[in-house]
């Protein structure tokens, strides 16, 4: 009997991503894939973990992973042409397409790069973390794939299996991520680019009436209208004001518009 791609082990060597791509380390066990990358940096490193036990989310949350049941990668990538601030958000849509892809999954994106899906009751399916470095950006990524309903840490998050795609392979997956992410890093050319127009269609905060929820403590809100030059969240306050957000924790409050 075949042995189910959802909990197989990932084999490095079935992960062909291709150029600029280093080969892919797969280690059964690491306390943070991104802390691995930092300790030993190289452009287009490739760090997968079957279980990460240490891992980091954004705004200081942990994240960590079950052995078999979730894609735990971090690569090491040069800032593209629109500078570094943009790498999350381009990571957020590489992840969108990658899910459209091989599991054939309908996702949005929140600003700036919480892959929900709306099917789902807007459940997170896969969060971003990217740390600046001297050597480029240490992008940390963490797919939820084959976990089960019940075993999501969060009545909010889901996973592949548990939002309709049961089979879906992490080499295939893996793979699709390395493939959209550089593929959309190398087409970004900066302002009014094409690259930066896809974010914009996928992200389903813009349209919405917000909270966000700032590090500080102050909580912003209104309505998203865009995303500026620099990569933060436009919000049209009740007062009529624009203001620019660069960080923090977005509520959506209503559907969106339009």
């Amino acid at each position: 009997m075949s042995q189910n791609p959802r909990s197989r082990p990932l084999d490095a060597a079935l992960v062909t991503p291709g150029e600029p791509w280093l080969p892919v380390e797969v280690f059964a066990s690491l306390g943070s894939t991104n802390d691995e990358v930092r300790a030993r940096p190289a452009p287009w490193r490739v760090v997968v973990a079957e279980e990460q036990e240490a891992g980091r989310g954004r705004l200081g949350r942990s994240w960590t992973t079950t052995a078999g049941t979730a894609l735990a990668v971090s690569v090491l990538v040069p800032p593209p042409a629109s500078g570094p601030a943009w790498v999350p958000l381009l990571t957020g849509l590489a992840v969108r397409e990658a899910v459209a892809e091989v599991a054939g999954l309908v996702t949005s994106l929140k600003w700036p790069n919480d892959v929900l899906v709306p099917s789902d009751g807007d459940r997170k399916l896969a969060g971003v973390l990217c740390e600046w470095s001297g050597d480029g950006v240490v992008v940390g990524t963490g797919i939820n794939v084959g976990t089960e309903r019940g075993d999501l840490p969060l009545d909010t998050a889901t996973s592949l299996r548990a939002a309709g795609a049961p089979d879906v392979d992490r080499a295939v997956l893996l793979t699709a991520y390395l493939r959209h992410l550089a593929g959309l890093l190398r087409a970004d050319t900066g302002p009014g680019g094409e690259v930066r127009a896809a974010y914009v269609r996928a992200c389903g905060t813009i349209g919405r009436e917000v909270e966000v929820h700032e590090p500080g403590g102050r909580v912003r809100t209104g309505v998203a209208t865009g995303v500026d030059d620099d990569g933060r969240l436009t919000v049209r306050t009740p007062a009529g004001a624009t203001t620019a957000v660069s960080a923090g924790d977005v509520v959506h409050v209503t559907s969106r518009r339009g």
